[in-house]
């Protein structure tokens, strides 16, 4: 250990007396020390963007984000351009360096998920409050903690701070360490902002084919996401697609006595648990024929898969449930198939607000996240073709003419929406290779290496238009209310995050 601590002392030392502006590559030790000294002065810039409302459904949010950023990077030094998109638009920022021999395209998410701030323990989502365990509850305590000792276990709570302004942040926390340190930026930058990814990011495949001159690079880092649940160094090489399909079952024209009607009229929610509880089977596995066609994990394939190093009772228990779905033997396998799940189930009314009828109607929303080897399509009409075969007529409309009333015994309504493909990078690629020495030289480890992530990211634009590598850099933790009330941030995660883009901005090729 004491020799260990000398050779980390001497490189510092050694890295200190390089000079003034020769190639400076520093290692593990220098980037967790000049990260740690100069984390303080980020923390205003951290409080400020996550005082900005950010749900995309709202333009003026949308407005003050956009200004927000392009100040930021014109600020930093890089050429800044408005994308129009005919909805939300992106923000481009490009920072070249000369003898850069590539180009490194980062995709950030600046928008967040809606928020219900009667769910939320502060004042306001968009207030951001800093906060210390107490037991089983959080504390809040006064911002002005994060000018002394910093305890990598309090957390930042407000919207968007893990998903994803954070490692928007911390990005930035990097640049301004790369130039107060006269630090070497060793490849071009080009920086794509997303300010409508919650919504699904409808209008970027489009815009990517429009602007991808202006896009072009040699590889793709996604500055989003969080780290594998051991919260150690991560890289995810794909995740999985997403589509949404919007079912509604129809009974009678107007709500109906239940006493009156009960054993007479049918009733719509009541057929449609049906319908939902058809397609799975009591061990989880979707029913539909031909859903899992395609998938054919090689042992090659299980065994790099299996090499991460999931605790899945600890995960079970921190979810809190006991057995697993049967789809495949472990977590890992398991997300290497395309899913099918309900999101919500809707019919009249709940709780003190319920009343002794025979509803309308009843709404199911579904997703199917998807796989590289799954056709979205093909899925999507799985599922519509399982409908029709359990006797449902799909109508045209948003809702049923008295003509399908009374010619068809099961109405139902059936919309559908492909937010995004899957993608997959091969671990082995160069740009992997080259993002897995950068997380080795900020952490003095090697990183976790994923195959494909379970969430889904609009990047197969990126990869189906520009022909581009893609490589997710996860930064936040995994326990962080993520799209849910009280979102936070760990502050150790924060600080990780500026040693692991810092140490991509100086990463040699």
């Amino acid at each position: 250990m004491f020799h260990q601590l000398v050779v980390r002392v001497l490189a510092a030392v050694f890295f200190l007396s390089i000079p003034s502006g020769a190639q400076q590559v520093p290692d593990s030790a220098a980037i967790e020390r000049l990260t740690n000294s100069h984390v303080r002065a980020s923390f205003p810039m951290l409080k400020e963007l996550l005082s900005i409302p950010s749900d995309a459904h709202f333009p003026e949010h949308v407005a003050a984000n956009v200004a927000w950023m392009q100040k930021a990077f014109s600020g930093r030094g890089f050429d800044t351009t408005v994308l129009e998109t005919g909805g939300p638009p992106l923000l481009l920022a490009e920072r070249h360096v000369a003898n850069a021999s590539k180009t490194v395209l980062i995709y950030l998410q600046i928008d967040g998920q809606p928020v219900d701030p009667s769910k939320w323990n502060q004042e306001s989502p968009y207030k951001p409050v800093l906060k210390e365990r107490r037991g089983e509850t959080w504390a809040e305590i006064d911002w002005s903690n994060l000018e002394g000792g910093l305890d990598p276990e309090w957390r930042v709570f407000a919207r968007a701070a893990s998903d994803a302004k954070g490692p928007a942040a911390m990005f930035l926390a990097a640049l301004d360490i790369l130039e107060a340190e006269q630090l070497t930026q060793t490849h071009n930058v080009k920086v794509i902002m997303d300010f409508e990814e919650e919504l699904g990011s409808p209008h970027l495949p489009a815009a990517v084919e429009k602007y991808k001159d202006k896009l072009a690079a040699d590889m793709l880092l996604i500055y989003d996401g969080p780290r594998h649940t051991s919260n150690r160094p991560t890289l995810v090489f794909g995740a999985r697609g997403i589509a949404t399909v919007s079912l509604t079952v129809f009974g009678p024209r107007r709500p109906q006595h239940s006493g009156t009607y009960g054993n007479y009229v049918p009733n719509p929610a009541m057929r449609l648990a049906q319908l939902v509880a058809g397609l799975e089977d009591a061990d989880g596995r979707v029913t539909i024929p031909g859903f899992y066609d395609g998938i054919t994990l090689s042992d090659e394939v299980k065994s790099v898969i299996n090499s991460v190093p999931d605790n899945e009772p600890a995960i079970r228990r921190s979810i809190g449930f006991r057995t697993p779905d049967a789809v495949a033997p472990t977590y890992q396998e398991s997300i290497q198939y395309p899913s099918l799940s309900v999101l919500g189930l809707e019919s009249a009314w709940v709780g003190n607000q319920a009343r002794t009828i025979i509803p309308a109607s009843a709404t199911a929303e579904l997703d199917i996240r998807l796989v590289l080897e799954s056709d979205p399509e093909r899925l999507v009409s799985l599922v519509r073709q399982h409908i029709q075969d359990q006797g449902y007529h799909i109508i045209d409309g948003a809702e049923p003419s008295e003509t399908e009333r009374q010619n068809h015994d099961r109405l139902i309504s059936f919309s559908y929406e492909i937010s995004y493909a899957a993608f997959r990078t091969p671990l082995n690629s160069p740009a992997g290779v080259w993002a897995e020495r950068a997380l080795v030289r900020a952490f003095d480890e090697s990183p976790i290496k994923i195959r494909t992530g379970g969430g889904s990211i609009p990047i197969s634009p990126f990869v189906k238009s520009l022909g581009l590598p893609a490589i997710l850099v996860p930064a936040v933790y995994i326990e962080n209310n993520q799209h849910s009330p009280n979102e936070n941030l760990r502050l150790g995660n924060y600080i990780d995050g500026i040693r692991a883009y810092l140490a991509i901005l100086t990463q040699p090729d």
